[in-house]
């Protein structure tokens, strides 16, 4: 049965499967769903810590991620980042890396609107990637979440990220196998690749499968590409029970809280908020999408 987490559980349980494959990738689908060598990872960490700020109202993100990261340091964090959340005086350090949509998950579980989405999803990267393509990478897997929770089809979600964000999504997974299968930390790759392995995805636990094949940092694959399948299909309960006894109990009390939190503030689903035919290339404001600037543009043109 769904839950109004299941993308947040998705990138998690993608995580944690993948931790085992990163750097290596896998080549067969026989491979162990839940190795020995599973752990939780960065990515895990930062989603919790986006989750328990999202839940607690009026709190600052920043905040979330260093204690989070600081508390749990061996987490395996990038460079820059594991830098950043030691200052004393961090900064946004202009990156594009994956980083910004591994930890997004959550905004698309709180999102109620493609707008919001939009909104919360640069809020949640801009403390650490202000770059354009970092935002516009957490942008992308929140509406796609939204889209998801909306019931929406494949080819609706596609060609609304296609139209907001001009990603190839045409490819197929094979083709990116096949192509050029490294080592990418950059959102430019990982987030299209993750969103090709859904579309092309037959259930969840074959998305985490696919996303493996396109990107050997594999478990970031399976945490972007998770989230989004997460949301679409649900997460099967046995991979969910299973990913729950690698998290410390921290993680699991504020997955829970984070779900109390949007059924108490529950809303309708909203549908689509706009008309993608009316959407001028001027909303892209240094490559990403400002709906705030495209309403406002719209209103005053409407005078």
């Amino acid at each position: 049965m769904k839950t109004k987490v299941d993308a947040i559980i998705g990138a998690i349980a993608g995580d944690v499967i993948g931790s085992a494959y990163e750097f290596r990738g896998v080549e067969s689908e026989e491979f162990k769903v839940f190795d020995q060598n599973c752990s939780y990872t960065d990515d895990t960490v930062l989603t919790i810590a986006v989750a328990d700020w999202l839940s607690t109202p009026g709190s600052e993100l920043q905040e979330f991620l260093i204690r989070y990261a600081r508390k749990y340091y061996r987490a395996g964090y990038g460079p820059q980042f594991g830098r950043w959340c030691m200052m004393r005086n961090p900064r946004p350090y202009n990156s594009c890396g994956n980083g910004s949509a591994m930890r997004v998950s959550a905004v698309g579980c709180k999102a109620n609107s493609v707008e919001e989405a939009l909104e919360l999803a640069k809020d949640s990267a801009l403390p650490t990637h202000n770059h354009p393509e970092g935002i516009k990478g957490a942008q992308a897997i929140a509406v796609a979440i939204v889209l998801a929770r909306q019931e929406k089809t494949k080819e609706e979600i596609k060609t609304t990220l296609q139209s907001l964000f001009d990603y190839d999504l045409n490819r197929t997974y094979l083709d990116l196998y096949n192509g050029d299968y490294t080592f990418n930390v950059i959102c430019q790759t990982t987030v299209p690749e993750a969103l090709i392995s859904f579309f092309e995805s037959e259930s969840y636990e074959d998305c985490i499968f696919k996303a493996m094949l396109t990107n050997k940092d594999t478990d970031t694959a399976g945490a972007v590409a998770g989230a989004v399948a997460g949301a679409y299909y649900g997460v099967p309960d046995n991979i969910k029970e299973k990913a729950y006894t690698y998290l410390p109990k921290e993680f699991v009390d504020v997955i829970a809280k984070m779900e109390r939190f949007l059924t108490e503030t529950a809303l309708p689903h909203a549908d689509d908020v706009f008309d993608l035919d009316k959407i001028p290339m001027e909303i892209l404001d240094k490559g990403y999408v400002s709906y705030r600037q495209f309403r406002e543009n719209e209103n005053d043109n409407d005078k």
